[in-house]
């Protein structure tokens, strides 16, 4: 907002410094300047000519412009422009005819150009000769013509491309807000659903084990809190959701059978980047959830790798069963499919992200090659 403010503060310097280097430019350095001693009158005509220019610019940038250019009129500004051109070029003959600016400047420079005791001196041009009269009509009429058309040039397009950068900076807006609250969206339906399962192991642990299940809640307090608070702010750190995953591990080996082998083997070293708050744990809560059973010999990997500080690679692979399993919690895919659109949101082109339904070894297989900054 500071930075915002003191831009708009700015701005008005800027124009002040454009328009005085514009009217050191063209308007004092005439070509005429150098070789005549030019009358009071021209600039005053100069002067006036500058206010008229710079009404124009405004003019046209401010109301042409965005009134009928921007509506779709663009023959009624076509028309706009020639009006305002001509009326450019006639108040710059009309000064000049009300000052008498052609004769005193043919005065001038006939006393500059005429060596004492000789005739009058006549320019040489393309067309043959050509008078003191005639070099200074052709030299105003080009420069009024040519500053003229510049002034309404460049406020059509500073007008057009401000216009443009606008609705750019909107759009990034709306899309900044979109892909925020699709987040939040998509972020808000993993957790109920992770801790909707949990909740439900918890309660098949409380008929078997009393002890184990208080160790559970506690467990899952800890994790509740990672999720509720240090999660709230935006990214996490890579350490920290491999704590989290441990726990989650964890927690769900407290219900499985001797039959169900796990393994979790997080990076060595790691290295500590920030990471998307919960975006591996659906892999991992998927292999559990449809690779463990009581009643069938099954196993559950979950490799979790940096092959360069800022490249993670997760593989997940769980033994697919002969039955799909069932739980309390049941299983509608959410977690899953809200974890590609997450990827998609934040990670876009920087992840690949790669699933065998059936493998060699029979088992399911998620490969999950993530780039983070």
């Amino acid at each position: 907002m500071a930075d915002f403010s003191f831009r708009r503060a700015l701005q008005p310097l800027i124009h002040v410094l454009v328009w005085g280097l514009f009217g050191l430019t063209f308007l004092l350095f005439h070509p005429l300047t150098g070789r005549v001693v030019m009358p009071p009158q021209f600039w005053v005509k100069q002067g006036v000519m500058l206010a008229v220019w710079v009404a124009a610019f405004y003019l046209t940038a401010g109301v042409s412009v965005p009134r009928l250019l921007f509506r779709g009129h663009t023959g009624w500004f076509v028309g706009a422009l020639v009006a305002t051109a001509a009326l450019l070029l006639l108040a710059n003959y009309g000064l000049e005819k009300q000052l008498h600016l052609r004769e005193l400047m043919d005065r001038a420079f006939h006393a500059a150009t005429q060596p004492v005791g000789a005739g009058p001196q006549l320019l040489r041009g393309p067309g043959g000769p050509r008078g003191p009269r005639s070099a200074f009509r052709f030299d105003a009429t080009g420069t009024g013509t040519l500053i003229t058309l510049l002034v309404l040039g460049i406020a059509t397009s500073i007008t057009v491309v401000q216009r443009w950068q606008n609705e750019a900076q909107g759009r990034e807006r709306l899309e900044q807000q979109r892909v925020l609250s699709e987040l939040a969206s998509l972020k808000a339906q993993i957790n109920p659903h992770f801790f909707f399962n949990t909740l439900n192991n918890i309660y098949a642990l409380t008929l078997l084990d009393g002890e184990q299940a208080r160790t559970a809640i506690h467990r899952l307090s800890r994790m509740m809190r990672y999720v509720l608070y240090d999660t709230a702010a935006g990214p996490t750190l890579l350490s920290q959701e491999v704590a989290f995953i441990q726990d989650y591990i964890t927690l769900m080996q407290l219900r499985l059978t001797d039959r169900v082998s796990v393994e979790f083997a997080p990076p060595a070293p790691l290295h500590d980047v920030p990471l998307a708050p919960m975006l591996l744990l659906p892999f991992v809560e998927n292999a559990f959830k449809h690779g463990a059973a009581a009643s069938h010999t099954s196993r559950i990997v979950v490799a979790l790798r940096q092959p360069t500080p800022q490249t993670l690679a997760l593989e997940v692979r769980n033994t697919l069963l002969p039955t799909p399993t069932t739980d309390l919690a049941g299983s509608n895919g959410i977690g899953l499919a809200n974890t590609r659109r997450r990827l998609e949101l934040l990670y876009p082109g920087r992840y690949n992200l790669r699933v065998t339904e059936r493998t060699p070894a029979n088992e399911y297989l998620v490969e999950l090659a993530l780039t983070v900054e």
